[in-house]
């Protein structure tokens, strides 16, 4: 009869009609677990790190550095060793202790967190599939597009919802393979003990202070590198790109049946 459906048959769905969300799979428990690690040593390491340059804000090339020679470059800010007390000047040597304790502590945990996700990652192929980027992927254009996509706030691709995208790709494998081992051989290069069973180490930087200099550009990279994650994470989608790093799922559309 007319106005009633036949049976058998249901209704076709209009296709303008909202398409339902799935969660498709985009960070694993290991990725999750060393990506937080990492951000909270970060922040650790930042914190301390100003704080030991706060204590001699000059920098230096070469083996040795101190109060009585010209600095490659000095930043402008007040020193942590010196007091002024009742209108004397007064100098502490050593500074603030606290800081490099835990820029030593927080090193050694950022160290681990790296050896275990490269390790896994190697094995289970995860650098190799979600990292390295794609033959068509490999060209400044490639790149250049990429960027200009969230310069324009152009739709995410649904790709990217359980993968990477061209700009995460480089600079993810940058800062693991060229970034993170650099800070840690400059770190290391600082250590009387370390360079003491390996003086090569820090000879082929060209000294202790060469060494902290490059240390400090290297964490100025970092850092860059961070605004510029955030940033993009930002124009992604900030609140379905962080519970996707918290939960390990993102939302991804499927397509309505018709």
């Amino acid at each position: 009869m007319p106005g009633r459906p036949v049976l058998g048959y249901s209704r076709r769905v209009s296709a303008t009609a909202t398409t339902p969300q799935t969660k498709a799979t985009r960070h694993t428990a290991l990725v999750r677990v060393t990506h937080w690690l990492t951000f909270v040593c970060f922040v650790a390491l930042l914190v301390s790190g100003a704080e030991i340059i706060v204590s001699h804000p000059q920098f230096y090339w070469g083996e040795t550095g101190n109060v009585n020679e010209k600095p490659l470059f000095n930043i402008p800010i007040p020193t942590s060793r010196d007091t002024i007390l009742n209108g004397y000047s007064y100098h502490w040597p050593d500074g603030n202790g606290w800081g490099r304790y835990l820029h030593f502590q927080a090193a050694w945990f950022v160290v681990l967190a790296g050896l275990l996700y490269v390790v896994v990652s190697l094995i289970n192929g995860h650098i190799r599939k979600d990292l390295v980027p794609a033959p068509t992927q490999r060209s400044f254009a490639a790149i250049f597009d990429r960027a200009k996509k969230y310069l324009r706030r152009a739709p995410v691709d649904p790709a990217e919802a359980s993968s990477y995208n061209v700009l995460q790709r480089w600079s993810y494998l940058g800062v693991i393979f060229i970034l993170f081992p650099l800070l840690i051989w400059t770190g290391l290069a600082m250590s009387p003990s370390f360079t003491a069973a390996f003086p090569w180490t820090v000879e082929l930087l060209g000294g202790k202070q060469s060494a902290r200099t490059l240390h400090f550009f290297a964490t100025i990279a970092l850092v860059l590198f961070f605004l510029i994650h955030v940033t993009m994470v930002a124009l992604s989608g900030f609140r379905s790109r962080l519970a996707a790093m918290i939960t390990g799922r993102a939302p991804q559309a499927k397509e309505s049946s018709r």
